[in-house]
């Protein structure tokens, strides 16, 4: 998942780890050699950090504390998107910024909070405008860099650097770059012509799930009449020539956002199916599956490309039918259709991925746990480190999982169910 700015409503944190390596002398007589509980936090200066053991344990250790940090970072950046995204939709429907936030701090609080104020404001608007709400979603895929995956694991595994990582793509579908015949769904970028499915705006025709001004013949819903005419008002259905307003379905235009169509043959954006050619930066939207490796390194690299998915966003249609208060039916439609997208985004599309990266990193750190345990020179150089990534691993699972429900919850008051 890429980074993003978030408003001042939410700052972006670590929720348990403390920033940066402090080791102003090390162990005596180990120059170099972190001192007993001074921890790095950063998954780069625990890789360059050295604690004098032996180089298998000393990989174990590197790795199970990486895969405790970038779970952590993983979780912040969830629960922010969740709460970012909560607290707007709740916002925009009247809610005051204070009712969105927590009463007090803890792993997915934020997000608890500010889904919880959604729910309640959803209910009031919908309760208002009354009527037959229907919301039609396409559902958003998330996809792994499946080169980021070899990467970080020939990074971590020493085993594994000498040569080239495969990795598999495994339940789901490989995309990338094609230079040669795409055979199945090609992805363009905002501003292309558009034979397919458009996410956004359409400058030609539309032919379902349009909503807006409609400039030629509009069949659906005119101002919530039946019409097979042309529309001076609100269209819903579908528009026959250029409309100003968001396009559900296939486009016969220029498309302002993502747009999916068929392949078959040169595919100048994101092929999706197979390719004749070796594809370039391959994504899979499956579970990405590294060659063998330690539990350590898998949990690492699990949570690592867990937090750098790129996803398609979720397209949602909004129809509210009989509304007894028009102006609260359109609030309602706007608020839903601009926010939901970023909810759906966890829901549907990271939800799997994301349990699969708190699984992975669970087992990494106990085991990490209970080698260090045994005693030894680990007990006395990182006990105090192990522990603390064990505490992060257990508030970053936490966190996660009330952010996900949290998502759920809201986008299920919103229709999305």
């Amino acid at each position: 998942m890429r980074k993003r700015n978030v408003s001042r409503l939410f700052g972006l944190s670590a929720l348990v780890l403390t920033p940066a390596l402090i080791n102003c002398g090390g162990l005596p007589g180990i120059p170099g050699v972190p001192l007993p509980g001074d921890c790095p936090s950063d998954p780069s200066a625990i890789a360059e950090a050295s604690w004098g053991l032996s180089a298998e344990i000393e990989g174990k250790v590197k790795g199970g504390l990486q895969a405790a940090a970038n779970l952590t970072n993983l979780a912040a950046e969830v629960e922010g998107e969740v709460a970012l995204a909560c607290a707007t939709l709740a916002i925009d429907l009247g809610a005051d910024e204070s009712d969105t936030q927590p009463a007090e701090d803890g792993p997915g609080k934020k997000a608890e909070a500010a889904c919880q104020a959604a729910v309640k404001a959803l209910g009031a608007v919908k309760a208002k405008a009354s009527g037959s709400l229907k919301v039609d979603v396409v559902a958003p895929k998330c996809s792994a860099s499946m080169d980021a995956m070899a990467e970080c694991a020939a990074s971590c595994d020493a085993s594994l650097s000498g040569g080239s990582v495969e990795v598999q793509c495994e339940g789901g579908e490989i995309s990338g770059s094609c230079g040669g015949s795409c055979e199945g769904e090609c992805t363009l970028e905002a501003g292309a012509e558009c034979t397919g499915s458009c996410s956004g705006t359409c400058s030609g025709s539309c032919d379902a799930n349009f909503s807006g001004t409609c400039s030629g013949t509009c069949e659906g819903t005119c101002d919530g009449k039946d019409s097979k005419a042309e529309c001076k008002g609100k269209c819903e259905g579908k528009c026959s020539a250029g409309g100003e307003g968001k396009c559900g379905g296939t486009c016969g235009g220029s498309c302002n956002a993502s747009c999916q169509a068929k392949a078959s043959g040169e595919c100048k954006g994101t092929c999706s199916g197979s390719c004749d050619v070796k594809m370039e930066a391959p994504k899979c939207s499956g579970e990405v599956k590294p060659p063998e490796m330690s539990a350590e390194c898998k949990g690492n690299c699990d949570a690592k490309v867990s937090a750098n998915l790129e996803c398609t966003p979720a397209r949602v249609a909004v129809k509210l039918s009989g509304a007894a208060d028009t102006e609260a039916a359109a609030r309602l439609q706007a608020a839903i259709e601009k926010n939901l997208p970023a909810l759906l985004k966890v829901t549907l599309g990271m939800k799997g991925k994301l349990e699969g990266a708190v699984a992975s990193v669970k087992g990494s750190v106990e085991g990490l746990d209970a080698v260090v345990k045994g005693g030894g020179e680990a007990a006395i150089k990182v006990g105090a480190c192990v522990a603390g990534a064990l505490k992060a691993q257990v508030d970053a699972s936490v966190s996660i999982n009330v952010s996900v429900s949290a998502s759920a919850s809201a986008s299920g008051e919103a229709g999305a169910g």
